[in-house]
């Protein structure tokens, strides 16, 4: 699992290095995305919410740790923000003052 992660977030990596600042990586239909992070990493929907730009942010958390940050745009296409591993749910929520760890 670890492994696949990190081989990931290396392909994002490479992908944000070789594109010019503000261009899209790792993008495609939200559905074949979805699928895979369901069968390949056994994450769902934990968390949504609207972008100040109307895209619809996603994450997908895995009762294994994993993670993943998705964002649909308006115009239909959905694009990898971030994935990692070692997630967390607070059961008591903090104040952004107080540290959480």
């Amino acid at each position: 699992m670890k492994r696949s992660m990190v081989v990931l977030f290396c392909a994002m990596a490479a992908v944000f290095a070789a594109t010019p600042a503000g261009a899209q990586a790792l993008c495609g239909d939200r559905d074949d995305i979805v699928s895979r992070l369901s069968s390949g990493y056994q994450e769902s929907v934990s968390a949504l919410g609207i972008a100040g730009t109307g895209g619809v942010v996603e994450l997908f958390t895995s009762n294994k740790g994993s993670w993943t940050l998705l964002m649909t745009h308006p115009s239909g296409v959905s694009c990898l923000i971030a994935a990692g591993d070692s997630w967390e749910t607070l059961p008591d929520p903090k104040p952004a003052a107080q540290k959480a760890y």
